[in-house]
Protein backbone atom coordinates (compact mmCIF):
# COMPACT_ATOMS: atom_id res chain seq x y z
CA UNK A 1 0.00 0.00 0.00
CA UNK A 2 1.58 3.54 -1.02
CA UNK A 3 2.39 5.92 1.88
CA UNK A 4 0.80 9.08 1.56
CA UNK A 5 3.56 11.05 0.19
CA UNK A 6 4.30 8.58 -2.41
CA UNK A 7 0.77 9.81 -3.98
CA UNK A 8 1.67 13.34 -3.01
CA UNK A 9 4.95 12.29 -5.18
CA UNK A 10 2.69 10.55 -7.83
CA UNK A 11 -0.19 13.53 -7.95
CA UNK A 12 2.87 16.05 -8.35
CA UNK A 13 4.27 14.10 -11.58
CA UNK A 14 0.66 13.96 -12.65
CA UNK A 15 0.53 17.81 -12.95
CA UNK A 16 0.11 19.67 -16.21
CA UNK A 17 3.25 21.50 -15.64
CA UNK A 18 5.57 18.76 -14.89
CA UNK A 19 9.05 18.78 -16.48
CA UNK A 20 12.48 18.24 -15.88
CA UNK A 21 14.64 20.49 -14.98
CA UNK A 22 16.73 22.62 -17.15
CA UNK A 23 19.52 23.82 -15.57
CA UNK A 24 20.77 25.25 -12.28
CA UNK A 25 19.83 28.79 -11.57
CA UNK A 26 22.68 29.23 -9.68
CA UNK A 27 25.44 27.74 -12.46
CA UNK A 28 24.00 31.04 -14.51
CA UNK A 29 24.77 33.36 -11.22
CA UNK A 30 28.67 32.02 -11.23
CA UNK A 31 28.46 32.68 -14.97
CA UNK A 32 27.05 36.10 -15.10
CA UNK A 33 29.11 37.07 -11.75
CA UNK A 34 32.61 35.88 -13.26
CA UNK A 35 31.47 37.71 -16.66
CA UNK A 36 30.92 41.06 -14.16
CA UNK A 37 34.26 40.54 -12.32
CA UNK A 38 36.26 40.00 -15.61
CA UNK A 39 35.27 43.14 -17.12
CA UNK A 40 35.81 45.24 -13.82
CA UNK A 41 38.28 43.25 -11.10
CA UNK A 42 37.89 45.19 -8.40
CA UNK A 43 34.37 44.25 -7.74
CA UNK A 44 35.52 40.80 -7.19
CA UNK A 45 36.68 38.88 -3.59
CA UNK A 46 39.20 38.02 -3.92
CA UNK A 47 40.49 40.17 -6.53
CA UNK A 48 41.13 38.62 -10.01
CA UNK A 49 45.33 39.30 -10.73
CA UNK A 50 45.95 41.61 -13.68
CA UNK A 51 48.08 38.95 -15.28
CA UNK A 52 47.33 37.62 -18.77
CA UNK A 53 47.12 33.86 -17.63
CA UNK A 54 45.03 34.67 -14.70
CA UNK A 55 42.92 36.61 -17.00
CA UNK A 56 43.01 33.75 -19.14
CA UNK A 57 42.17 31.05 -17.04
CA UNK A 58 38.62 33.01 -15.74
CA UNK A 59 38.00 33.42 -19.78
CA UNK A 60 38.28 29.86 -20.25
CA UNK A 61 35.96 29.10 -16.96
CA UNK A 62 33.69 31.81 -18.41
CA UNK A 63 34.06 29.73 -21.92
CA UNK A 64 33.35 25.98 -20.31
CA UNK A 65 30.50 27.35 -18.21
CA UNK A 66 28.54 29.06 -21.20
CA UNK A 67 29.31 25.75 -23.22
CA UNK A 68 27.57 24.04 -20.76
CA UNK A 69 24.84 25.93 -20.12
CA UNK A 70 24.13 26.13 -24.02
CA UNK A 71 23.87 22.82 -23.96
CA UNK A 72 21.60 22.25 -21.55
CA UNK A 73 19.78 24.39 -22.89
CA UNK A 74 19.90 22.20 -26.22
CA UNK A 75 21.44 25.16 -28.10
CA UNK A 76 22.70 24.13 -31.68
CA UNK A 77 26.44 24.85 -32.13
CA UNK A 78 27.37 25.87 -28.47
CA UNK A 79 31.14 26.25 -28.57
CA UNK A 80 30.36 28.63 -31.54
CA UNK A 81 27.79 30.58 -29.63
CA UNK A 82 29.84 31.01 -26.57
CA UNK A 83 32.92 32.06 -28.46
CA UNK A 84 30.64 34.26 -30.47
CA UNK A 85 29.58 36.18 -27.35
CA UNK A 86 32.77 36.15 -25.33
CA UNK A 87 34.07 38.27 -28.19
CA UNK A 88 31.91 40.42 -27.30
CA UNK A 89 32.64 41.82 -24.40
CA UNK A 90 35.37 44.35 -24.96
CA UNK A 91 32.50 45.89 -27.12
CA UNK A 92 30.33 45.52 -23.89
CA UNK A 93 33.22 46.58 -21.87
CA UNK A 94 33.36 50.44 -23.56
CA UNK A 95 29.73 50.57 -23.32
CA UNK A 96 30.24 50.61 -19.52
CA UNK A 97 33.27 52.39 -19.28
CA UNK A 98 30.96 55.16 -20.82
CA UNK A 99 28.11 54.03 -18.41
CA UNK A 100 30.19 54.77 -15.11
CA UNK A 101 31.72 57.91 -16.38
CA UNK A 102 28.65 59.27 -16.93
CA UNK A 103 27.11 58.34 -13.86
CA UNK A 104 30.21 59.54 -11.74
CA UNK A 105 30.02 63.04 -14.02
CA UNK A 106 26.13 63.36 -13.07
CA UNK A 107 25.75 62.58 -9.33
CA UNK A 108 27.29 65.30 -7.19
CA UNK A 109 27.31 62.45 -4.57
CA UNK A 110 29.78 61.02 -6.23
CA UNK A 111 33.36 61.06 -5.96
CA UNK A 112 34.77 58.56 -8.67
CA UNK A 113 34.09 56.40 -11.30
CA UNK A 114 35.65 53.36 -8.90
CA UNK A 115 32.76 54.77 -6.84
CA UNK A 116 30.18 53.95 -9.82
CA UNK A 117 31.78 50.29 -10.58
CA UNK A 118 31.92 49.13 -6.88
CA UNK A 119 28.79 50.59 -5.29
CA UNK A 120 25.86 51.84 -7.57
CA UNK A 121 23.21 49.29 -8.17
CA UNK A 122 22.44 51.18 -11.41
CA UNK A 123 25.37 50.28 -12.45
CA UNK A 124 25.30 46.63 -11.72
CA UNK A 125 22.00 46.48 -13.51
CA UNK A 126 23.11 47.82 -16.72
CA UNK A 127 26.12 45.59 -16.74
CA UNK A 128 23.80 42.22 -16.32
CA UNK A 129 21.60 44.17 -19.27
CA UNK A 130 23.92 44.63 -21.26
CA UNK A 131 25.42 40.92 -20.71
CA UNK A 132 22.00 39.62 -21.47
CA UNK A 133 20.70 41.23 -24.28
CA UNK A 134 23.89 40.00 -25.85
CA UNK A 135 22.42 36.89 -26.10
CA UNK A 136 19.14 37.56 -26.26
CA UNK A 137 20.11 38.98 -30.05
CA UNK A 138 22.10 35.54 -30.47
CA UNK A 139 18.56 34.48 -29.89
CA UNK A 140 19.62 32.35 -26.91
CA UNK A 141 16.49 30.99 -24.84
CA UNK A 142 15.75 31.71 -21.11
CA UNK A 143 19.02 32.46 -20.28
CA UNK A 144 19.21 35.84 -20.78
CA UNK A 145 15.70 35.88 -18.42
CA UNK A 146 17.61 34.47 -15.62
CA UNK A 147 20.48 36.93 -16.28
CA UNK A 148 17.84 40.09 -16.21
CA UNK A 149 15.78 38.57 -13.11
CA UNK A 150 19.44 37.81 -11.29
CA UNK A 151 20.01 41.56 -11.82
CA UNK A 152 16.38 42.26 -10.37
CA UNK A 153 16.84 40.44 -7.65
CA UNK A 154 20.64 42.43 -6.74
CA UNK A 155 19.36 45.63 -7.55
CA UNK A 156 15.70 46.39 -7.54
CA UNK A 157 16.13 46.72 -11.51
CA UNK A 158 14.02 44.79 -13.69
CA UNK A 159 15.33 46.05 -17.19
CA UNK A 160 13.69 43.11 -20.15
CA UNK A 161 16.99 42.19 -22.20
CA UNK A 162 15.28 42.78 -25.36
CA UNK A 163 14.97 46.39 -24.11
CA UNK A 164 17.33 48.82 -26.32
CA UNK A 165 19.57 51.22 -24.35
CA UNK A 166 22.18 53.26 -25.99
CA UNK A 167 25.16 54.46 -23.99
CA UNK A 168 25.95 56.14 -21.71
CA UNK A 169 22.66 55.25 -19.94
CA UNK A 170 22.96 56.98 -15.95
CA UNK A 171 19.82 54.59 -13.70
CA UNK A 172 19.99 56.20 -10.23
CA UNK A 173 19.45 54.39 -7.48
CA UNK A 174 17.23 51.88 -9.13
CA UNK A 175 15.07 50.45 -6.55
CA UNK A 176 11.46 49.62 -8.56
CA UNK A 177 12.48 50.40 -12.27
CA UNK A 178 10.98 48.86 -14.92
CA UNK A 179 12.02 48.89 -18.63
CA UNK A 180 9.92 46.60 -20.85
CA UNK A 181 10.95 44.53 -24.01
CA UNK A 182 10.65 46.57 -26.63
CA UNK A 183 11.85 49.79 -25.09
CA UNK A 184 14.17 52.16 -26.93
CA UNK A 185 16.54 54.39 -25.06
CA UNK A 186 18.95 56.56 -26.40
CA UNK A 187 21.91 58.33 -25.12
CA UNK A 188 22.68 60.52 -22.46
CA UNK A 189 19.04 59.27 -20.79
CA UNK A 190 19.02 59.92 -17.36
CA UNK A 191 16.30 57.56 -15.08
CA UNK A 192 15.72 58.15 -11.36
CA UNK A 193 13.59 55.09 -9.26
CA UNK A 194 10.63 53.73 -9.14
CA UNK A 195 10.17 54.80 -13.12
CA UNK A 196 8.05 52.26 -15.59
CA UNK A 197 8.73 52.30 -19.43
CA UNK A 198 5.66 49.84 -19.77
CA UNK A 199 2.51 48.60 -22.16
CA UNK A 200 -0.70 50.39 -22.55
CA UNK A 201 -1.99 47.11 -21.75
CA UNK A 202 -0.74 43.29 -21.28
CA UNK A 203 -2.32 40.35 -23.92
CA UNK A 204 -0.57 37.53 -25.49
CA UNK A 205 -1.99 38.52 -29.03
CA UNK A 206 0.13 41.53 -28.59
CA UNK A 207 3.66 39.28 -28.57
CA UNK A 208 6.25 40.44 -31.01
CA UNK A 209 4.82 43.64 -31.36
CA UNK A 210 6.20 47.16 -30.09
CA UNK A 211 4.46 47.81 -26.95
CA UNK A 212 6.68 50.23 -25.18
CA UNK A 213 7.48 53.74 -25.64
CA UNK A 214 11.13 55.41 -27.35
CA UNK A 215 12.99 57.82 -25.27
CA UNK A 216 15.47 59.73 -27.16
CA UNK A 217 18.22 61.30 -25.94
CA UNK A 218 18.86 63.83 -23.35
CA UNK A 219 16.22 62.76 -22.03
CA UNK A 220 15.63 63.03 -17.92
CA UNK A 221 12.68 60.90 -16.37
CA UNK A 222 12.97 61.48 -12.79
CA UNK A 223 11.29 59.13 -9.45
CA UNK A 224 8.00 57.39 -10.40
CA UNK A 225 7.25 58.24 -13.47
CA UNK A 226 5.07 56.31 -15.58
CA UNK A 227 5.72 56.10 -19.81
CA UNK A 228 3.17 54.00 -21.15
CA UNK A 229 2.63 52.86 -24.87
CA UNK A 230 4.23 51.32 -28.08
CA UNK A 231 3.42 54.24 -30.29
CA UNK A 232 4.56 56.45 -27.61
CA UNK A 233 7.65 58.59 -28.34
CA UNK A 234 9.53 61.10 -25.72
CA UNK A 235 11.31 63.86 -27.63
CA UNK A 236 15.22 64.61 -26.92
CA UNK A 237 15.46 66.96 -24.07
CA UNK A 238 12.56 66.65 -22.63
CA UNK A 239 12.47 66.12 -18.92
CA UNK A 240 9.58 64.25 -17.19
CA UNK A 241 8.62 65.40 -13.43
CA UNK A 242 8.20 62.74 -10.65
CA UNK A 243 4.98 60.76 -10.31
CA UNK A 244 3.87 61.96 -13.87
CA UNK A 245 1.44 59.42 -15.63
CA UNK A 246 2.31 59.88 -20.13
CA UNK A 247 0.56 57.43 -22.46
CA UNK A 248 1.30 59.96 -25.39
CA UNK A 249 4.01 61.54 -26.98
CA UNK A 250 5.39 64.90 -26.47
CA UNK A 251 4.92 67.89 -28.79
Amino acid sequence: MASWYDRVFQELDETDLNQKPLLCRDTIFDFVTDCVNLLYPSRCHPKIELTQASRKQTLDKIYQALCQILTELGTANSEDCAKDFLQTLPSVKRKLDSDARYIAQQDPACQSVEEVIICYPGFLGLAHYRLANILYKASVPLLPRVISEYAHQLTGIDIHPGAELDHPIYIDHGTGIVIGETSQIGHHVRIFQGVTLGAHSVSGDMRGKKRHPTIEAHVVIYANATVLGGDTVIKEGTVIGGNSWITESNK
